[in-house]
């Protein structure tokens, strides 16, 4: 039996049966107030919610689940060509299990981008829209300015070809090490969060973390050799591929109806996501990391904060309204990094939108 991390006094972890996948989920154990669904990212599950529930439990039921492919939910394949489009039938299973019609949603990275599909599904069911250090609208890697445009008809250099392999065989063997640069402890340390700061439920979090699915039609997912730099482009299955901006594209949430408010919250320091990306091949080609790199005028790095800027701009011209909340000395998890401050943050605009 895996190792399962621990669950927060408080919290409240049981499998949920839905008409599509079993799913692992956190609750509040007062299950007081409106429902709030918190969906993680990548490498990551519902655990990293946990602390954020207890401490809203007075005001909001929170929920969040372990999406397909994380957690301890069940183990069922992520089909890449439909984008975001499996998590977001997974979420609206959930809430039909749950008898929720209307909730507040909370993304955070490629659960961003999960609660963006989801606006674009369904938008009657979602009173407030929070993006955490969000994927891109245009997906991760591969585009070149503020609509998105493909650097290659291929997509060439998103996807799953350009995860690092030395991680991944390090989450398939569970290691716990810091011997590497590439390992999942320092992956998360030196990312998620800005150092020096680590944070008080280190273990658990690695933990769920290395409850990922692996394999290439899990995580990272298959690739296919392209002729274009970097020489492959995305296949069709598992998580990174979905984000591939060859299939996933939430710019539309611009077009939805009814348009709730969208909180959009980022950190300073954030190296995952932002204009100059570490994880983006674009960057990393710039930088000298990646040989062969045919220059900026070709694949520059991927101006993700400009692209999420850009659509939450035009969702603003057609009716919506949105709110930029950028935290200072902070990563790519501010609602770990800067709690109290991001707690805050998410109450005040919960209670001056509704």
């Amino acid at each position: 039996m895996e190792e399962r991390p621990n669950v927060l006094e408080g919290i409240e972890e049981k499998m949920v049966k839905t008409d599509r996948i079993k799913m692992n989920v956190h609750f509040s154990e007062k299950r007081k107030g409106e429902p709030i669904i918190f969906i993680h990212g990548n490498f990551t599950s519902g655990t990293y919610f946990e602390e954020t529930i207890v401490d809203l439990s007075e005001e909001f039921f929170g929920i969040a689940p372990d999406l397909r492919g994380y957690g301890l939910t069940e183990d069922k394949i992520i089909d890449a060509t439909r984008g975001a489009k499996d998590w977001s039938d997974d979420l609206d299973s959930l809430l039909n299990a749950l008898n929720l019609d209307k909730v507040h949603l909370v993304g955070w990275s490629v659960g961003g981008g999960v609660v963006m599909q989801y606006l674009i599904d369904h938008p009657e069911k979602v009173k407030t829209l929070t993006v955490i250090a969000p994927v891109s609208p245009f997906g991760f890697s591969g585009t070149k300015d503020e609509k998105g445009t493909p650097c290659y008809d291929d997509f060439a250099g998103s996807g799953a070809g350009g995860v690092n392999p030395e991680f991944v065989e390090r989450i398939k063997n569970k290691d716990r090490s810091e011997s590497s640069i590439n390992s999942p402890r320092n992956v998360i340390n030196k990312f998620y969060f800005k150092p020096p700061f680590r944070p008080k439920r280190e273990e658990d979090y690695l933990t769920a973390s290395l409850l990922e699915k692996i394999g290439p039609d899990r995580y990272p997912g298959d690739s296919v050799p392209s002729k274009n730099w970097p020489f492959y482009a995305p296949g069709k299955f598992g998580p990174i591929n979905a984000i591939s901006p060859k299939y996933f594209n939430t710019s539309g949430i611009s077009d939805v109806n009814p348009k709730p408010p969208i909180l959009w919250v980022r950190g300073t320091d954030d190296k995952i996501v932002s204009d100059n990306s570490f994880f983006d091949i674009g960057y990393l080609g710039k930088m000298g990391f990646i040989p062969n790199y045919p220059g900026e005028s070709v694949f520059p790095p991927q101006p993700m904060i400009t692209q999420t800027r850009f659509v939450f701009e035009r969702y603003k011209e057609k009716g919506g309204k949105y709110f930029e909340v950028v935290i200072k000395d902070t990563a790519h998890s501010p609602h770990i990094e800067k709690r109290e401050e991001f707690n805050k943050i998410l109450v005040n605009f919960i209670k001056e939108n509704v």
